[in-house]
């Protein structure tokens, strides 16, 4: 099983990815900016990372902080280099697996 990432970043209560009701993708239908008050409505999709689990989002977060080196990774989260690799391959399969459900 692969480590949880322990992110340092303050946590919100995470988007909702999935319909409660039917397990369907959500759709985002409307934008708000909260200084001036716009609003524009329609039909969005979730970005694709944010569909993604939010352990998902901060391994990502730190590949790229980490440049993408797989070994400082494996350094940061003290494991071994190839359950760091097997651990980004899983998530590049998801990343694919999502494309491929649109």
């Amino acid at each position: 099983m692969a480590k949880q990432i322990i992110s340092q970043y303050p946590r919100i209560k995470a988007l909702p990815t999935k319909c409660p009701a039917c397990s369907n993708p959500l759709k985002v239908r409307k934008l708000l900016c909260q200084e001036c008050k716009t609003e524009i409505e329609g039909v969005f999709d979730l970005p694709r990372l944010a569909k993604l689990s939010t352990e998902d989002q901060d391994f990502i977060l730190q590949f790229i902080k980490a440049s993408g080196s797989l070994k400082e990774m494996a350094k940061l989260l003290k494991l071994s280099y190839p359950t760091v690799r097997n651990r980004l391959d899983e998530v590049i399969k998801r990343i694919k697996d999502g494309e491929e459900n649109k």
